[in-house]
């Protein structure tokens, strides 16, 4: 249950809890344990990379362990206003927890995050859900920017738009193949996960029918471009080394 939605949604809406909202809570669910059992096996400094509508209560609802660093990344305009918002209700992020906000917009959102403290040869988790994606061009540029900040062995999951697979949802290996083949090229290995397993693991039903989403969770088998930027310094460094060895 999320004790913030209420104040972001306009007056007299009428929350939809039909089957469509039944997938997002299930998908929000398992989004929101993913995080929180991956942060709590991280040592030292965790960090967190949400991308997002801008309306994401997570950083406030979560229990997150101390010295977690999370980073939103969504439309600024919307994200200004949610702010306001959750704040106006009480909405805090836990103490000894960090909560840092890059622009959409940016025109380098990895670069921005970098001036924000994000450092890649660190790990850290990344989830999106709800963000706005207008074209698949847009979610090609993100999957990329995302490959470049994680570190090789790190997490990016979430919820996409069906419609980014180009192919009918309920084609479901056709679908599978499309994910592997977008995401082993930007160096992930990429699972698909049932909305209707993820319920049952929650203890929860999920009638049969369409839906336009894919819930999914990628594992990044590449180095950063951090973790690359160091490994050419100390390979320089040690060649550096051999060199004035050689000359003595």
């Amino acid at each position: 249950m999320d004790p913030y939605a209420g104040c972001l949604v306009p007056p007299h809406t009428r929350l939809n809890f039909e089957n469509s909202s039944k997938h997002y809570c299930i998908a929000t669910k398992f989004i929101d344990d993913k995080l929180l059992r991956t942060v709590n096996h991280m040592d030292g400094l965790k960090q967190v990379v949400l991308f997002s509508d801008g309306m994401d209560t997570r950083p406030y609802r979560l229990n997150w362990p101390s010295s977690t660093i999370i980073f939103d990344i969504s439309p600024e305009r919307v994200y200004q206003n949610a702010i306001e918002k959750l704040q106006d209700v009480g909405a805090k992020i836990p103490r000894s927890c960090l909560f840092l906000h890059v622009p959409l917009e940016s025109s380098n959102i990895q670069e921005a995050l970098h001036m924000k403290g994000f450092n890649g040869n660190r790990p850290s988790i990344l989830a999106i859900q709800g963000l706005p994606l207008m074209t698949l061009a847009s979610f090609k540029e993100i999957l990329l920017t995302v490959s470049g900040m994680a570190m090789d062995g790190c997490l990016f999951l979430g919820e996409l738009p069906a419609w980014l697979a180009e192919t009918k949802i309920g084609t479901k290996s056709s679908t599978e193949k499309w994910m592997e083949n977008l995401f082993m090229s930007n160096g992930f290995k990429v699972n698909m996960v049932s909305y209707h397993k993820a319920a049952k693991s929650l203890g929860k039903a999920l009638e049969l029918g369409d839906h336009k989403y894919i819930l999914f969770v990628a594992e990044q088998l590449r180095f950063s471009d951090d973790q690359m930027e160091t490994w050419k310094i100390e390979s320089q460094r040690v060649e550096e080394d051999r060199k004035g060895e050689d000359f003595e």
